[in-house]
């Protein structure tokens, strides 16, 4: 179970989370093997007997103050009381998991519905309103998930188009049961598919019947030729049938399925093959729909094509999930399908969403077998709980929200790298106490079903055949974490994990091109990015100043002063060229932004990082590396001095060999040097299977590597701004923040640090820069006319003494006589008949200048504590 945070330092309120700019959130791996430092988890039993809080519910662990009879909830604090059990089994302190170790995984009994002797299912459905190119590449699929299915396990083969074919392969000679779908869009099936054909009877034992099911799937055609060779399924009018009923098969084959759960399986999985777009009965899709006619309707094309036109697939997908049943949609197709439609009936069951636009190169066969291979986790509850100062916000991910109970998410199936994310706000404007000893605390709690295959042990009065090869494990999986909150926004800024960040940015764009389209969400990233630039300045402006330092005028985009921020920038520029943010009218297929969607929402931070960034790695030769990572530009391929270039964009491994590489160097590499050892094992570590491209520069188009040097590409930024590469893009990002730092300095910091540091500017300018005549004087003109002025007050004061006062003046005594004696001659002294300069008219104005920029200063900060916080936006 691997929990990364978008900060290792969480902040102590709500003003500071606001203040630093970034999300404050986690991502989660639940079935991750290790955590995210590679420690695994501490192994026991009794996971039914670990207490739990009466007041939140959350399980006891190693953060909790435990007493001989009672506990302290390290979340919320309540105290609760110990049962005699828990008593016995706490008194040895090292022999239990949860008294070891704050992450545990405990073995739990078995509910009544879960059978130990319930079989794992595994149901294809085929399409066959298809191709003869596309049958094949579902034949080599379906025999590759063959191989990979553990011992014990059940197979069905059921196939659509205008009919639903239902395939008993159990006898000699494969049979098929087919029952004709109704055309009318709100038409049912005329009898159930349990009628046809009993689930016993569907469901035939892959370890006796492989070869059978093979076979089976060899009498697979598509249906414009089998129906045209037999002149059967005519419509009214003549035309041949060549629907793809879709929707009323999936949902006939969920209700035939669900009524074995429990006693003849503890979990099943649909894979469902389409070639097209459901359009034939119950849940077809209106796939003649585009965004020029959506936007000619005044309705945004984007957010259109991105929507889902029917609920009916997402009422599929809550029976799925009633029933026990992940289903994984495979489309093998170039053509519209409306993925944003059918997408709820895998995300929401618990599975996957994969789209290949041809068969020619398409990878199908190694994604089945990989997807198979690895273990699984099945009938899951996952539930995150936080100490009583901050609460989950949202929750992304594939999962199926509890109907009852907030915060609880149904997984009917995920793999070790499904990740799920959530982000955090504070429960109040309090925040976290700093004079308090209790941290902010995360509580993971994931139950799950894992088939656990056993040898064939030969049991006393039982035959080998009749032993068992698995067995079902029910598990409670626990991690606890405490976190230190940050002091100021700087050790926020230090602790940041920029992978994690970039996911949940993912997630929330993800939403809010769903909700208010593409062109808002390249606009809200747009300007994330510079108010994060603009925050980052100010916080290290104030701190400077702090040091009685002033800040520089520039500003920091690249972010110098935080290293941990530095990779944002490329990362930001990056997924703005992304397809899931560019629109509709730049030729990015709708389709293939929702597929992008559904595989983004379930990467881990670093996989995501990957897909949005590539590697690019240079090698000297084959065998040896010279450098481990390049900027995506095309300076780097040319001002580098070595040949051969791997770029690694996680769909898609790309080796390059430059024009000006050696000739004698092996073209492809060759098996077993460095180069393909590296793209073995990279391969290996994908939940997906990369394509592998080869191209040698001079003789090969090198298109598809154009495509990823980024760095150089122009993107649209918010509104009409565009930026010619990355260099661009930051210098746009600094004179947006250059223009308006002066506003933001007065209406984003809390307190006025900047109105006392203008003012003392504002104040030490006037007085060490102005002259007595109010011009800008140098240093040495200055101390000039120092000497000078004194001269003249010495001269006025000798004159006085020498006339002597009025009648109706007072005779000056002590230090202040001087003033007043100065003041009184002044008329007599700007009446002579030699004009001298007044050093106190031209100080008035000195001194009224200053206090005229204090006043408009405090004005300036008083009125914008007046306004709304809608209106301080910026």
């Amino acid at each position: 179970m691997a929990v990364r945070a978008t900060m290792a330092r969480f902040p102590g309120g709500p003003n500071v989370q606001e203040a630093c700019g970034l999300p404050w959130g986690v991502t989660l791996t639940p079935f991750s093997e290790n955590d995210e430092n590679g420690n695994p988890p501490v192994y026991g039993s009794g996971g039914e007997l670990l207490p739990r809080c009466e007041n939140c519910w959350a399980y006891y662990n190693t953060y909790c103050d435990r007493e001989q009879w009672s506990w302290d909830c390290a979340l919320c604090g309540s105290p609760n009381g110990l049962s005699t059990q828990s008593i016995i089994r706490y008194s040895l302190h090292q022999s239990c998991p949860e008294n070891m170790a704050s992450f545990v995984d405990l073995e739990l009994p078995l509910e009544g519905s879960e059978d130990e002797q319930a079989r794992p299912v595994y149901v294809a459905a085929v399409d066959l309103s298809s191709s003869e190119e596309f049958l094949e590449l579902t034949k080599s699929a379906l025999l590759a998930a063959l191989e990979a299915l553990g011992p014990g396990s059940l197979f069905g083969l059921v196939t659509f188009s205008h009919k639903i074919g239902m395939y008993d392969v159990q006898g000699p000679i494969p049979v098929v049961k087919n029952v004709f779908i109704p055309p009318d869009s709100h038409g049912k099936l005329t009898m159930e598919l349990e009628d046809v054909m009993p689930l016993f009877s569907f469901l035939a034992p892959v370890d006796t019947c492989k070869d059978r099911i093979a076979s089976a799937l060899e009498t697979l055609k598509p249906t414009t030729s089998w129906e045209q060779s037999r002149a059967v399924g005519q419509g009214a009018d003549g035309a041949l049938c060549d629907g793809r009923g879709f929707g009323v098969a999936t949902e006939a084959l969920l209700n035939f399925l669900g009524s074995g759960q429990g006693n003849i399986y503890a979990l099943a999985r649909v894979f469902a093959f389409l070639s097209g777009p459901p359009d034939y009965g119950l849940g077809q899709l209106d796939t003649r729909r585009d965004g020029e006619q959506d936007a000619s309707e005044g309705e945004d094309a984007d957010c259109a094509l991105i929507t889902e036109q029917t609920p009916f697939y997402k009422d599929l997908a809550a029976l799925a999930v009633q029933a026990g049943i992940c289903v994984d949609i495979f489309a093998v197709t170039d053509e519209y399908t409306d993925l944003a439609s059918l997408k709820f009936l895998s995300i929401e069951s618990g599975g996957s969403l994969f789209l290949y636009s041809n068969t020619d190169d398409s990878t199908l066969p190694q994604d089945m077998f990989r997807m198979l291979s690895r273990p699984h986790a099945f009938n899951c509850v996952l539930r995150l709980r936080t100490s009583s100062e901050f609460k989950l916000d949202h929750l992304f991910g594939h999962f199926f929200p509890d109907p009852q109970y907030e915060n609880v998410q149904h997984i009917i199936c995920c793999d070790s790298f499904t990740t799920y994310a959530y982000d955090f706000d504070f429960v109040n404007n309090v925040g976290f106490s700093r004079h308090s000893r209790k941290h902010p605390i995360l509580q993971v709690a994931f139950q799950y079903v894992v088939v656990v295959p056993s040898e064939a042990l030969s049991v006393s009065g039982s035959s080998p055949k009749n032993s068992v090869k698995f067995s079902l494990k029910r598990r409670l999986r626990i991690r606890t974490l405490q976190f230190a909150t940050a002091a100021n926004i700087n050790e926020i800024y230090d602790s940041v994990d920029h992978e994690v960040v970039l996911s949940i940015l993912v997630h929330e764009l993800i939403l809010t091109s769903l909700e208010q389209g593409v062109g808002k969400s390249r606009t809200s990233l747009h300007e994330w990015l510079v108010n994060l630039t603009a925050r980052c300045n100010e916080a290290f402006r104030i701190d400077e100043y702090k040091r009685g330092g002033l800040a520089t005028a520039g500003a920091d985009v690249a972010f110098h002063q935080c290293p941990q921020l530095q990779v944002l920038s490329r990362l930001v520029f990056a997924l703005l060229q992304n397809p899931i943010l560019r629109s509709h009218e730049e030729g990015v297929h709708p389709d293939y932004r929702i597929y992008l969607h559904c595989l983004f929402s379930a990467l881990e931070p670093a996989s995501l990082s990957r897909v949005l960034y590539p590697l690019l790695i240079s090698y000297e030769t084959p065998d040896k590396q010279a450098f481990p990572r390049h900027s995506l530009s095309r300076a780097a391929l040319t001002t580098s001095r070595s040949p051969i270039f791997l770029l690694d964009a996680f769909t898609t491994l790309i080796v390059f060999y430059s024009s000006t590489a050696d000739p004698a160097l092996p073209f492809p590499p060759p098996q077993h040097c460095l180069l393909r050892t590296t793209i073995n094992k990279l391969k290996e570590e994908r939940c997906i299977t990369p394509k592998l491209i080869f191209i040698k520069g001079g003789r090969d188009d090198a298109t598809a590597l154009e495509n990823y040097l980024i760095e150089d590409h122009i993107v649209k930024l918010s509104g009409y701004a565009t930026a010619t590469g990355f260099v661009s893009f930051l210098d746009e990002i600094s004179h947006r923040i250059q223009s308006s730092f002066l506003s933001r300095s007065f209406r984003r910091c809390s307190g006025n640090s900047y109105i006392s540091m203008a003012t003392r500017i504002a104040a030490r300018y006037i007085s060490r820069r102005l002259s007595s005549s109010g011009k800008v004087l140098s240093e040495e003109e200055k101390a000039a006319e120092n000497v000078y002025i004194k001269k003249m007050e010495q001269e006025k004061l000798e004159k006085l003494a020498r006339k002597g006062p009025k009648a109706d003046e007072t005779p000056a005594t002590s230090s202040g006589g001087s003033g007043s004696v100065s003041d009184a001659a002044e008329p007599h002294a700007q009446s002579s008949s030699t004009p001298k300069v007044s050093t106190d008219k031209y100080r008035n104005y000195a001194v009224v200048a200053g206090i005229a920029t204090i006043a408009a200063a405090t004005g300036w900060y008083l009125g914008s504590r007046k306004t709304k916080p809608e209106e301080v936006e910026d």
